[in-house]
């Protein structure tokens, strides 16, 4: 989420993108198909969150697909680190049958970027102000790249977990004075309030760790920029999503 004018325009916005990307996919006939064979079958339309929010945060999105006759999925993003992240995804992909359009918002786009790399399921990578990252790229050295964010260590909160291993991880939690600024613009104050108390927390390390092979130089990629989000700047969202994603897989 951003700090955006409404969170009603937000939905259509994401919405209208997904509406062209999926109209596209499906009036494309399947690679081998004869002519008159009819269009590819509808994909399965799989929702990835980012860090500080979970799968409900697609609830606006999803029935309006569903109303359209697509099947979605929206599973827990673990927000536990890019390769167990990713490695969690992809095993939720290897679940579904048939084509896969794969979309991720914020850190999702990290996540969706690594765990659809050599899967030949996944048709289609909708990026919805999110980060596209390239091999070797981190979550913080993106986020950074450009002025504009608003989320830096200052605004979180950290706390320790228990490692399954032994020894304790940090995880970081927006702090609630700070959240509808950073992360909620275009949610009323009270609904910002419940999300900053229900949000859920991401290690901290992910902010450091590199992204592998991105999925996006073999897969079409299409991306929906969110001009004024205060936690990625748009600049960092053209940057990886529109020269890199767009420029490379079409």
């Amino acid at each position: 989420m951003s700090s955006r004018p409404g969170l009603a325009a937000g939905v259509r916005r994401v919405v209208t993108g997904l509406a062209v990307v999926l109209l596209v996919f499906t009036a494309t006939p399947a690679s081998g198909s004869s002519a008159g064979s009819g269009h590819r079958p509808k994909p399965t339309v799989v929702l990835v969150h980012g860090a500080f929010a979970d799968a409900s945060s697609w609830s606006e999105v999803v029935p309006r697909l569903q109303r359209k006759g697509y099947p979605v999925l929206a599973p827990a993003n673990p927000l536990r680190g890019v390769d167990s992240d990713s490695a969690y995804l992809a095993s939720v992909l290897s679940t579904i049958s048939g084509p896969i359009v794969l979309v991720g918002h914020s850190y999702g786009g990290v996540v969706i970027t690594n765990a659809a790399t050599g899967n030949a399921s996944v048709k289609a990578l909708v990026y919805v102000a999110a980060f596209a990252p390239d091999a070797g790229d981190t979550v913080g050295g993106l986020q950074v790249r450009f002025p504009g964010t608003k989320l830096g260590l200052p605004a979180l909160d950290v706390r320790e977990f228990p490692l399954a291993g032994g020894g304790v991880g940090h995880e970081g939690y927006v702090k609630p004075a700070l959240f509808r600024d950073i992360f909620a613009g275009d949610l009323p104050p009270a609904k910002a309030a419940l999300l900053a108390a229900t949000q859920r927390p991401a290690d901290v390390q992910t902010l450091g760790q590199v992204s592998g092979e991105p999925a996006w130089r073999t897969i079409p990629s299409w991306a929906l920029i969110a001009r004024d989000d205060n936690l990625i700047p748009a600049a960092a969202q053209r940057f990886t999503s529109t020269a890199r994603t767009l420029a490379r897989s079409r």
